[in-house]
């Protein structure tokens, strides 16, 4: 039995500052509204040191002691896996900058989900802002199954 699979690495990250988090919001691509940041993790590329530089790309920001929260998965139709690294962070430095990804603001934790969010936001909340969740992953019926800690 074949015990490997074509996976595609990816991260997200909850940038925190006090009672705010920073957002991305997005335009094209599929949807629009707002996400946290993140990117694609290269390849070789260690998963903590590839949320830092997609911060830095993304935000302006470079962010200290990323703490990993859980992930967000599912099977692509052509059978790859596409993991999210979900991720929090409250030590940061830099100047808040917006990239070609998107605008970066700062906005209310309590108001993220009353805004136009995309890419199941409200599960990601749920994982890395409450850590009620580990995993996001999505079955074969296209159902969200949370995975309790």
């Amino acid at each position: 039995m074949e015990r490997t699979e074509r996976v595609i690495l990816t991260n997200l990250c909850m940038i925190q500052n006090g009672t705010k988090v920073l957002v991305e919001e997005k335009v094209g691509k599929g949807a629009d509204g707002i996400i946290f940041p993140g990117g694609h993790v290269e390849e070789h590329e260690p998963i903590v040191d590839a949320v830092i530089r997609e911060m830095k790309e993304e935000t302006g920001l470079t962010i200290e002691h990323p703490r990993l929260c859980g992930v967000k998965e599912w099977i692509n139709e052509d059978g790859s896996r596409y993991v999210v690294f979900l991720f929090r962070a409250d030590q940061f430095s830099g100047e808040l900058t917006s990239s070609e990804e998107g605008r970066v603001f700062w906005l209310e934790k309590e108001e993220v989900l009353q805004t136009n969010w995309i890419w199941h936001m409200d599960g990601l909340m749920r994982i890395m802002a409450e850590g009620e969740y580990t995993e996001l992953f999505l079955d074969a019926a296209n159902d969200w199954k949370p995975v309790l800690k």
